[in-house]
Order: structure tokens, then C-alpha cells, then sequence
């Protein structure tokens, strides 16, 4: 399912923004992006979206802002500060300049300023991390609520259509099994010159067996059965996603033996439309957890 959640949390300091993006997919796929000093909380972070999320293509950002207070919240590393001093000395000296070397020239080397260590600042800054990633999945879900509900509505409409379509599926089968039977009468009538001998107990029997094989009331038993539960599963509010998919093949698996055991035209027309939905459900549910 899709959806956007985006938090911002204060802290000791610390502020940390994080949005999530989520778009539809099978399966449960989280990429990060966040500072070098939480890469560590990788595994960590995932770990929390799994508890929230089961399904979807997740991106989740987190940027981390601290308050300076009145002091810088770098200091110069003189080891390297030092160090680079001297590369570039030797360097003027070897191309023979005499321009001297300057604080400029050193600003080009960021790496002559470090992030000053406090003590447990890693700990407030994943403390600050963490709040924001749990609120903003929280939004995120909220969103994703809200296209769960247009989804349950439009899976609800489309049952209670399976449910009078098998209705009409009943009530053309039963029309039709007269009819047979007429047919068979005359058929056999054809292939006899002395209607006489034709044993009525057998062909009673051999009508009785048609009927039976073309009857499909226990098919669409079966059918609304699970129509009945797959109502039942949404009105849940569960994570029932697997379980709507497996209703659907058994009801996919239902409407292929009403098309093998109807051989009328009309009737197969209804399943195939009655196949069509079923395959609109299906990839409405690829994207419900």
C-alpha cells in the first residue's frame, strides 16, 4: 500500500526529521538514508519498520540537526592540522614558490575538523532518531488506513456482485436441466426404431446422473461460503492479506468447475465475467497486508 509519514522530533538538543515513503509491493523491502553517525542503527531501524509494516517498497530518511548553543560543534584536529601544514611547505618549496602558506589554504582540507565527542551523545542522538522513526511510521500508517478503508469498500462491492451473479448461475442451471432431459429423450428416440425397448429405470437413472453432473448448487455453496468469509477477514481489521489471497483461488478454483460442468453459452459468459473480478481482487489484495 502507499503512503507518506513525516515526524520531527526535539531532544536534548538534538532535532530529528524523518519521512517514509512506501509504494505497493509484495513483499517487506526497507533503504535507508541517514547520517554517517547512525549507520551503526541500520539493522535497528529496519527491524522497527518490520514491527509496523508487513508489506511494501519502504524508503525511509532520517537528517539530524544539532543545536549549537554558542559554541561551535567542531574543533580543529591540529595532528592533521599540522600535517597538511607541512605537505603543502615541502610542496612550496619544491615548485619554488614565495607565496607563503595561509590559514585559507588549510580551510581546504575539511578533515582538520572533527565533531566534538560528548559523552553519550550517541545514545541521545538514536534516542531522538528513534522517537521520530516511530511517529513517523505511525503517520505513514494512518495514511495507509485510509486507502485500506476505499480498498474494503470496493472489495465489498465487488463480492455482493459475485453474490447475485451466483444467483443468476443457479437459477439458469436449474432452467436448463428440463431441457436436457427433453433432449435426451430424443436423441435416444433417434437411435431406436421401437421406442418399446428402451428401458425407462435406465434411462431414468442416466438422466438422474446428467442432472447431478450439471448441477452446480454445490459449487456456488462452496463459493458464497467464501464470499461469507472473506467479508468476514476485512471487517476484521487484521492483517489478512495472505488469507484473502487464498480465499480468492479457492473462489477462482469454484467458478472453473461451474464453467467445466455447464456446457451453456450463457452461463459461461457470466464466468468469465464472474473470473474477471476475481482477477481485479487479486491485485487489489497484492497491495493489503
Amino acid at each position: 500500500m502507499t503512503g507518506y509519514g513525516r515526524a520531527e522530533v526535539t531532544g536534548d538538543g538534538i532535532t530529528a526529521a524523518v519521512e517514509v515513503r512506501s509504494v505497493n509491493s509484495r513483499y517487506l523491502d526497507v533503504t535507508t538514508r541517514m547520517p554517517r553517525s547512525l549507520s551503526h542503527r541500520e539493522k535497528e531501524i529496519k527491524d522497527l519498520v518490520r514491527t509496523q509494516l508487513s508489506r511494501g517498497s519502504v524508503n525511509l530518511t532520517i537528517r539530524i540537526e544539532r543545536q549549537a548553543n554558542g559554541a561551535a560543534p567542531l574543533k580543529v584536529n591540529t595532528t592533521t592540522a599540522r600535517a597538511y601544514y607541512r605537505l603543502l611547505s615541502d610542496l612550496r618549496k619544491s615548485v619554488k614558490l614565495r607565496e607563503q602558506v595561509r590559514l585559507e589554504h588549510l580551510l581546504n582540507f575539511s578533515e582538520i575538523f572533527e565533531p566534538v565527542d560528548e559523552e553519550g551523545s550517541d545514545e541521545k542522538e538514536w534516542r531522538v532518531a528513534e522517537e521520530g522513526v516511530r511517529a513517523a511510521l505511525k503517520d505513514l500508517n494512518a495514511m495507509r488506513a485510509k486507502e485500506g478503508k476505499e480498498l474494503v469498500t470496493d472489495l465489498r462491492t465487488r463480492i455482493t456482485w459475485m453474490e447475485s451473479v451466483l444467483t443468476q448461475v443457479e437459477q439458469k442451471s436449474a432452467a436448463r436441466i428440463p431441457d436436457e432431459r427433453k433432449r435426451l429423450q430424443e436423441r435416444i428416440a433417434q437411435m431406436v426404431s421401437d421406442p418399446a425397448i428402451i428401458d425407462q429405470k435406465r434411462l431414468e437413472l442416466e438422466i438422474a446422473l446428467l442432472s447431478d453432473k450439471l448441477d452446480v448448487t454445490e459449487e456456488c455453496v462452496r463459493y458464497r461460503s467464501h464470499n461469507k468469509f472473506f467479508l468476514e477477514a476485512l471487517e476484521k481489521g487484521e492483517a489478512a492479506g495472505r488469507k484473502l489471497n487464498f480465499l480468492v483461488q479457492e473462489m477462482n478454483r469454484e467458478a472453473n468447475t461451474i464453467g467445466s460442468k455447464t456446457n451453456d453459452a450463457e452461463i459461461a459468459h457470466i464466468v468469465v465475467g464472474l473470473k474477471e473480478e476475481l482477477e481485479k481482487i487479486r491485485e487489489q489484495l497484492q497491495n493489503i497486508e
